[in-house]
């Protein structure tokens, strides 16, 4: 799950970095280099996206995967809010 969700943010980088290339091929001299360096700089940055979500998946340290499980050993999202809802009425309504 990590590793899906990683691919937002790498998607988002991947565009930023093809804006910044594209746009330093119009421009020229030192500009020109320091574009084209930023870019690279930042498809790297964009790689480590899924990397990482590959890693967290993998190692199974994904907290969405965690959350997900621990909802359905309790019975799913509807008996938590069922068990929720029965708290609060134990509590009383509140007064203002």
């Amino acid at each position: 799950m990590c590793f899906l969700m990683s691919l937002i943010p790498a998607t988002f980088f991947v565009v930023i970095g093809y804006f910044v290339l594209f746009s330093s091929t119009k421009a020229e001299g030192g500009i020109c280099i320091f574009g084209r360096i930023l870019a690279i700089w930042i498809f790297i940055i964009a790689s480590l996206f899924p990397l990482m979500g590959a890693y967290m998946s993998i190692s199974g340290n994904c907290p969405m995967t965690r959350m997900m499980q621990n909802m359905h050993e309790k019975g799913g999202m509807m008996k938590m809010m069922q068990e929720g809802m029965e708290h609060m009425d134990q509590k009383g309504p509140r007064h203002r």
